[in-house]
């Protein structure tokens, strides 16, 4: 269970996830998906809530487990919905640490 994995300490020459590897990661993601933003993969969903305080407590949520794992994410909050987006900068691309705290944000309650 990916939530569970042990986030490794990333370096510039770190590899990235294969196309391949990223697809089998992504079947244990719910409604997660990859973009691609200035010629970076990133992974992305967005979290529906019923108000802009739910969404913002998820937003300290994510946060939170950001950094505990010194990964941090690009993050939008609105009204109702909360944006998350993570990638490895220090690789430019997606890399197993980000599907890992994907999982973790998945786990993260949602009033």
């Amino acid at each position: 269970m990916l939530a569970t994995e042990k986030c490794e300490a990333c370096r510039a020459d770190s590899p990235r996830v294969t196309d391949a590897e990223a697809q089998q990661l992504l079947r244990e993601l719910s409604d997660w998906r990859i973009v691609e933003q200035d010629g970076v993969q990133r992974l992305q969903r967005v979290f529906q809530f019923k108000d802009f305080v739910s969404a913002l407590t998820f937003t300290n949520e994510v946060g939170r487990i950001a950094e505990e794992a010194q990964h941090h994410p690009l993050i939008i909050t609105e009204w109702g919905r909360v944006t998350v987006q993570w990638w490895t900068h220090a690789i430019g691309g997606l890399h197993r640490n980000d599907f890992i705290l994907a999982a973790r944000t998945e786990q993260l309650p949602r009033a």
